[in-house]
């Protein structure tokens, strides 16, 4: 590619895991993109998408390794830019949903590179319902929380008051919440939410290794402890959970999510 010129950036969410949740559009971008910037949770069958010719960057966190920096995954997204036509940036879930999308899309407007959006499927929503579980239910209130539980390292304080929360919303969907869940579940009593408001985690949502554990909130961090629940697991906090109906439980694929701590 001439240097005056520059290739499209893709944010593509890759949705959950299952390879069949990816949007159309996502497939077509990943058969045909030149060059790909990709997370640690993206299962090695939907790399397998890829053409044999495409450059590809790791960025994502890894055992024993520290995720690649934000400002490092801008520099690279803009020099792959510079090269190549069609580059795909591939993101667990959505790209605009705790995936620092919107500071990608920012970064590279802002040195001339034209940016397309591809929203994928949430695993905020997606994961819930491999189990059965309904995020919204019209029994069940008429508001759900969908926040993270696992905030920014360089965040002077945290920006999460869990104890509002507590009262402020019917149903809270948690994404990377187990390793702090001792403190949410006891900063959400502390707020007036009753200890005995059921909870779940679902660790390896839609993949193989998929499994739930549900317990009343007071009870959930002891015996997601006990039961060695790790990343990448949601949390489902709220009477939401008593509404899951497991028999319409889609079958987790064939597939293996790499476990991220």
């Amino acid at each position: 590619m001439n240097k005056a010129q520059s290739g499209t950036v893709y944010l593509v969410g890759a949705g959950p895991g299952d390879p069949d949740l990816l949007t159309v559009k996502a497939e077509r971008l990943l058969r045909q993109c030149n060059a790909l910037v990709y997370d640690s949770l993206i299962p090695e069958e939907i790399l397998q998408l890829l053409p044999e010719s495409c450059e590809t960057c790791l960025v994502g966190k890894r055992i024993g390794h520290h995720s690649v920096p934000q400002s490092k995954t801008n520099s690279i997204l803009l020099k792959m830019a510079q090269v190549h036509s069609c580059v795909v940036r591939l993101k667990g879930g959505d790209p605009f949903l705790f995936g620092r999308g919107a500071e990608e899309a920012a970064f590279l407007t802002s040195h001339g590179i034209p940016v397309v959006v591809v929203p994928g499927v949430t695993a905020g929503i997606a994961v819930p319902a491999y189990q059965g579980i309904p995020v919204t239910h019209r029994l069940a209130g008429s508001s759900v929380t969908f926040v993270t539980g696992h905030e920014g390292i360089d965040k002077r304080r945290p920006a999460v008051n869990w104890q509002s929360l507590a009262k402020a919303t019917d149903g809270l969907v948690i994404y990377m919440g187990v390793h702090n869940l001792e403190y949410i579940s006891s900063q959400l009593i502390a707020g007036g939410m009753d200890g005995n408001t059921p909870s779940a985690v679902i660790q390896q949502g839609t993949v193989i290794g998929q499994r739930c554990l549900k317990a009343p909130l007071n009870q959930i961090f002891q015996k997601a402890k006990a039961e060695g629940y790790s990343s990448p697991s949601i949390v489902i906090v709220g009477s939401i959970v008593d509404f899951q109906v497991e028999s319409c439980s889609p079958l987790p694929a064939k597939v293996t999510m790499p476990i991220v701590f």
